[in-house]
């Protein structure tokens, strides 16, 4: 769940407009951060471990000078996490031209592609999918001799969830998966002065860009001095799309990739956006579909009342995807809302730290209970999802410490029983208590008097969208594209309708 920025601005700091884009965006990664520019005639990066604030120097966004950049904060599914190869944008050459790529998603076919560009002779140093995305584009460049083509057919050779800015040193591009799985936005700059692409609005906001909007699904959108092309790469038949130059409004590329029938039963062309972004990943201030995270939140919290009420003095929720919920069923349940942990500010997700035994360190200094809001009384905690049980676990036994007379877990999403391959670090079913254990198993085990979790419909109708228009597999094990090449340690998961 990495988040991207890009920015094509000839007169403006545009390594200083990423750095204030990867701040909004730190959210989504905080194990490495790098930014990367074109001044005309050659590509330029700084990147390294760490937040974007203990990355970058004053000093290193002043040698930083050109007119177009891209940026990168990393959460890592594939590749280590403590490795500086692994740390993006990535740095490569197709010819004489330099590019530089950042990623957002996680590729299905890896192995598969990895296996083939090694049979080509190309050397690949880190274990990310985000290096062999630009050894490919530099493949088909060569062969095509313009990058837009090599592209176009990268993205009729790989199969995943992805979000890409590139970079040469006269142009950005923007391009995204043809089901949309990861998001991507495209904003401008005030008075003409330039273009952004980015994961979230909430980075547009921060540079004061303002949104137009979404990258389509199997879109290429390019930005120089010569304005503005799209195309679609990848349509729903599969054919190449038309090239719309200066054009500010992309062609629907709604659809999949060209497979022959019978790949797979799960494999069927839809759009396919991550739930997740609407439950836990995206900033409650972003916007995706016209819609506010923080308002889809309060929703579910509110369709959460009605589906499993309970008896209590206060709700809570857990800062901060689990407040906008406990808002909703506050509001809905008419039981008071009220401020029962107080968050350290200067300590990331703990969800998505790389190791089990700092997530289970971080709830302790991310999260305190405030005595005086909860000491004696019944008590509705709101919280976006239980993934691994351990965190939500930690967080009763505080609250029981701090003298909750009753703790009641309401779940603003479904059981995640099922593993993500698109960017989700939950790759095995053994890591998922939802897959494991019923209901009252894991309300025993993580030691609640009561829990309840919302329905999928109930999700899905919050956000005002379909089921057809999301990924829903983390929760049903119906995944929009063929993952076989990712079941070998999946036992039964073949069975699965």
């Amino acid at each position: 769940m990495c988040g991207v920025f890009g920015a094509f601005a000839p007169d403006e700091d545009v390594a200083r407009l990423t750095y204030f884009g990867l701040h909004a965006l730190q959210h989504r990664g905080q194990e490495s951060a790098g930014i990367a520019v074109g001044d005309g005639k050659t590509v330029m990066a700084v990147k390294n471990l760490g937040l974007v604030a203990q990355v970058f120097k004053e000093s290193d966004l002043q040698s930083l000078p050109g007119k177009v950049a891209i940026g990168h904060t990393r959460y890592s599914t594939t590749g280590s996490s403590r490795s500086w190869d692994n740390a993006q944008p990535h740095l490569s050459s197709i010819g004489w031209q330099q590019i530089a790529l950042a990623h957002n998603g996680n590729l299905v076919n890896l192995a598969t592609l990895r296996s083939k560009l090694t049979d080509h002779h190309v050397a690949l140093r880190s274990s990310s999918d985000s290096e062999a995305i630009a050894a490919l584009i530099g493949e088909h460049t060569e062969a095509t001799s313009h990058i837009r083509e090599g592209i176009r057919a990268t993205m009729e050779t790989i199969r995943g969830a992805y979000a890409v800015v590139l970079i040469t040193e006269e142009a950005l591009y923007a391009f995204r998966d043809p089901l949309g799985i990861r998001p991507l936005c495209i904003g401008t700059l005030p008075d003409g002065k330039g273009w952004v692409v980015a994961s979230e609005t909430t980075a547009l906001d921060i540079v004061g860009a303002d949104y137009l909007r979404d990258v389509t699904p199997g879109e290429v959108i390019k930005v120089s001095e010569d304005g503005v092309e799209t195309l679609v790469a990848v349509t729903e038949d599969g054919e190449a799309g038309e090239v719309n130059e200066g054009g500010e409004d992309g062609r629907d590329g709604q659809g999949g990739e060209d497979r022959e029938s019978g790949e797979s039963r799960r494999c069927h062309r839809r759009r396919a956006l991550c739930i997740f972004e609407y439950v836990y990943f995206a900033r409650p201030d972003s916007e995706m579909a016209g819609l506010s995270m923080y308002e889809a939140r309060t929703r579910m919290g509110e369709r959460l009342a009605a589906e499993a009420p309970a008896e209590a003095d206060v709700v809570i929720g857990v800062p901060d995807s689990g407040t906008p919920g406990a808002v909703g069923f506050a509001k809905a349940s008419g039981i008071p809302f009220g401020e029962g942990l107080a968050k350290n500010r200067y300590v990331g997700r703990t969800f998505i730290q790389p190791s089990q035994s700092l997530r289970q360190r971080g709830i302790r200094l991310k999260l305190n209970p405030m005595r005086h809001a909860i000491e004696g009384k019944r008590v509705i905690v709101v919280d976006d999802s239980i993934v691994r049980g351990n965190t939500t676990r930690a967080l009763i036994a505080m609250l029981r410490e701090f003298g909750a007379g009753e703790v009641h877990m309401r779940i603003t999403s479904p059981p995640v029983a099922w593993p993500c391959y698109f960017g989700i670090d939950i790759d095995t079913r053994a890591q998922l208590i939802g897959a494991n254990r019923t209901i009252d198993e894991i309300c025993a085990h993580v030691g609640a008097d009561s829990l309840a979790y919302l329905s999928i419909d109930g999700m899905v109708d919050a956000t005002g969208m379909s089921r057809e228009d999301f990924c829903l597999a983390c929760f049903d094990g119906n995944y929009p594209l063929d993952v076989s090449e990712n079941l070998v340690a999946e036992e039964g998961l073949e069975s699965r309708g």
